[in-house]
């Protein structure tokens, strides 16, 4: 049985972090486990290429809930990176940090070390930010960082309406204000998407101590006498075990990592054995206190021809985008689907910032069906902080079968609330003279939506999930809890888990910069706990 110090499972936005430093510390030989393939293909460097993998079963998970209750049954598709970089090699590129407020909350709950303080030096760490280092930000890390290096007048006419609504203008959604609008920055860097796969397991990979496979599923977790001692993993249709001598560190992501608790024995008893699986430990927190935020598009029509649909469409301009990207990296194929956005508060009662809207300068009814072939916009509203909570179950012991899916979105009277309030300001925004100007056809949800049950209808039928799942083995030291603040498996010896899975709560915004910053903290830990 071949050994290594560490054996890492999952290449994602957590788990390329914590091997390039483990690595890179020179004393410990680490196995990084990913069940996809490398990231070889052009369309994950490309950034307008994330169309191409939304729905490749190659590169992506490609789960779907189970019908949810508040949205007449409609089953949910939740695309999810299966390669190297993880959903970082497929996600929208946007890069934000959340709310300090929401560190400090997981700080006030127990979880001593997770302050937005206590935080601030990885994201630091992480960051190769526009400008260089600052007290906020990082100069010189792995992660390089601009703020849209392809713009376009879409944009501009956003801004335009926020600021005519009384947004303050925003320079860095990372910065010191909360409320406002502005161009988000994102993990895009001459013309190519900046994934953890080339930010820290290109380098990685080059040294003698770290090992990759790819193409190998991990199919449970070994436990002796109370302690991880290595895990066992399919590849090739052949079934491998390896030992680790200090630690398996679980990083597959807020699906990935409860279903393989549950297929090794760690979690629920009651659902382990009924299917039959030997209870290791009985973790009830294992798979529950999921989080997502819920997306709701409003689409318009315009008759201004500067939309990525036009670049799409019209022959002379796809073919003007294609040699501009080829010999420039220029262009707009170097534009991530989200330019520009805000937060704002919209309900009296909520502590800060309860909404964020992302301007897609793009339109579609559906991605796998391609953009409309007229000109159009999208603004995506979501929920900042949704009180809704569901679960992630195994339903066979198979570990190649998917598990159940359960977000309960919509599912609080003020997560609706908050909804409702959304989509009724983004219909303010485009009524704005910046926007309306421009403006020939409110598609989405359509003029005929005139109250709040006609919002509240438009965003159960037309809701969509933003890509921001969390909270499944969350942090904590109560009954409900699955990890440690050092991020240790209660009841476990040398199992750590480090991904989105750990956050108690989610934050305020995207999740991948969030993701990263807990995979330099876990490394952190972990070799703070091996010397």
């Amino acid at each position: 049985m071949e050994e290594f110090d560490f054996v890492v499972v999952g290449a994602g936005s957590s788990g390329g972090p914590i091997v390039d430093r483990l690595t890179a510390a020179g004393r410990y030989r680490v196995l990084l486990l990913e069940a996809g393939p490398d990231d070889t293909s052009r369309w994950l460097s490309i950034p307008l290429g994330f169309a191409k993998t939304f729905l490749d079963p190659e590169v992506n998970w490609k789960f779907v809930t189970e019908p949810e209750a508040q949205l007449d049954g409609r089953r949910v598709y939740w695309p999810r990176g299966k390669v190297i970089g993880g959903t970082s090699a497929i996600n929208g590129m946007v890069y934000i940090r959340g709310l300090p407020a929401d560190y400090d909350g997981w700080r006030q709950m127990g979880n001593e070390g997770w302050s937005f303080d206590d935080c601030l030096p990885y994201f630091k760490r992480l960051e190769a930010y526009p400008g260089g280092e600052s007290a906020l930000h990082g100069g010189d890390g792995p992660v390089r960082i601009t703020q849209h290096e392809y713009r376009n007048e879409m944009s501009t006419a956003f801004l335009g309406a926020c600021a005519e609504v009384g947004l303050p203008p925003l320079a860095d959604f990372n910065g010191p204000a909360p409320e406002g609008a502005g161009l988000y920055h994102a993990t895009v860097s001459n013309g190519r998407r900046v994934s953890t796969g080339q930010a820290y397991l290109a380098p990685a990979r080059r040294r003698a101590n770290c090992r990759i496979e790819t193409g190998a599923l991990v199919e449970r977790i070994e436990v002796t006498d109370g302690r991880a001692t290595g895990v066992t993993y399919r590849k090739d249709g052949q079934s491998v075990t390896v030992r680790a001598r200090c630690e398996v560190v679980v990083c597959a992501g807020a699906v990935g990592s409860p279903k393989l608790l549950q297929l090794s024995g760690v979690g629920p008893a009651g659902l382990l054995g009924g299917l039959g699986i030997p209870v290791v430990r009985d973790l009830p927190g294992v798979g529950e206190n999921l989080q997502d935020h819920w997306g709701v598009r409003s689409t318009y029509r315009t008759w201004w021809r500067l939309t990525v649909n036009d670049d799409i469409n019209l022959l002379h301009r796809r073919l003007s985008a294609v040699v501009e990207y080829a010999l420039l990296r220029t262009g707009p194929l170097t534009a991530n689907p989200a330019f520009a956005g805000a937060f704002v508060q919209l309900l009296p009662h909520s502590n800060g910032p309860d909404a964020q809207f992302h301007f897609f300068p793009w339109s579609t009814d559906r991605i796998d069906r391609g953009l409309h072939r007229f000109s159009g916009f999208t603004i995506l509203a979501n929920q900042s902080r949704p009180e809704s909570r569901g679960h992630i179950r195994i339903t066979s012991a198979d570990p190649a079968v998917p598990p159940s899916i359960v977000a309960n979105y919509l599912s609080t009277d003020n997560d609706r609330a908050v909804t409702v309030a959304a989509l009724k300001f983004t219909r303010l925004l485009a009524r704005t003279n910046a926007l309306s100007r421009i403006v020939t056809e409110e598609l989405l949800p359509g003029v005929e939506a005139g109250n709040d049950r006609d919002f509240l209808a438009h965003a159960r039928k037309q809701g969509q999930s933003a890509y921001h799942p969390v909270g499944t083995c969350r942090m904590g030291s109560d009954t409900g809890a699955v990890v440690d603040a050092r991020l240790r498996v209660h009841g476990i010896a040398g199992l750590r888990i480090a991904d989105a899975s750990i956050m108690p709560t989610i934050v305020s915004g995207n999740t991948n910069a969030a993701c990263m910053m807990i995979g330099e903290k876990a490394a952190d830990l972990i070799l703070a706990d091996a010397r």
